[in-house]
């Protein structure tokens, strides 16, 4: 299953969602496309009346592929 990064208005990194669920994002006009690889949407409005869990991510590129590591610690 593949998720989609998402960064708030701040450009702070929130959980991953599905594709199905970018894609609603998207063609609601909530969010836009803030990078095309790794494929990562940003939201137009803060949240600032939900409490979310910010989440660290960090990109390892390698010879043949590159990883993406995505955790709850900001210290990754």
């Amino acid at each position: 299953m593949s998720k989609v990064l998402i960064l708030d208005a701040n450009q702070q990194p929130l959980y991953p969602v599905r594709i199905s669920c970018a894609r609603l994002l998207l063609s609601q006009g909530k969010a836009t496309v803030f990078q095309r690889y790794p494929f990562t949407i940003i939201l137009k409005e803060s949240l600032s009346h939900l409490t979310l869990e910010q989440l660290g991510f960090k990109i390892h590129p390698g010879v043949k592929t590159t990883n993406i590591i995505v955790g709850k610690d900001k210290k990754i």
